[in-house]
């Protein structure tokens, strides 16, 4: 049986950090299930969801503080277990891009908490427009909604919801 360690690492950012990493993951005998890497500024962040044996995991998580500070990053981990699924949600993404401005992101999580319905994944970014160089926001983010749940009033409430915050939206199932 399989035990699962949730992981992440915050540092300043530089080439080699994920093969490093990884490596320490391979050396271990655990394997990488799932992960989520950025730079964000010029900080490196990455979480990820290793498995493996449980002596094999143990030693993965002895390791970690020396490897933390080896390659400069403040790493944490944590034991999970595998999540359970229900298969009784729907997912489906959302994409939204607007003029970017402060709150946007806990309008749209206050939105679907409201309705019981989870965030999967989100993803946000802001740029410049191109020609006008006005800061723009996008959000990509995966909902899990609940089978009960009438699709069409759903969407007609968030698309109601994102023109009176002036936000092009999509809703749409997430294609398999």
């Amino acid at each position: 049986m399989n035990n699962f360690l949730v992981i992440s690492a915050l540092g300043q950012d530089r080439a080699g950090l994920i093969a490093e990493l990884s490596q320490t993951v391979l050396n271990t005998g655990c394997n990488i299930e799932d992960s989520r890497m950025s730079i964000l500024g010029g900080e490196f962040a990455i979480i990820m969801l290793v498995s493996g044996a449980w002596n094999n995991i143990a030693k993965l998580e002895d390791s970690l503080p020396s490897v933390g500070e080896k390659l400069g990053l403040l790493v944490n981990c944590r034991r999970t277990q595998p999540r359970n699924l229900t298969h009784e949600e729907i997912p489906y993404t959302i994409e939204v891009v607007s003029l970017d401005h402060p709150g946007i992101v806990q309008q749209i999580a206050g939105f679907f908490s409201k309705r019981n319905i989870n965030i999967h994944d989100m993803y946000t970014s802001s740029h410049r427009a191109a020609h006008t160089g006005s800061p723009m926001f996008t959000l990509s983010m995966t909902v899990e909604i609940p089978a009960a749940t009438h699709i069409s009033t759903l969407r007609e409430q968030f698309m109601e919801f994102c023109d009176q915050l002036n936000l092009d939206a999509i809703m749409e199932p997430v294609k398999i």
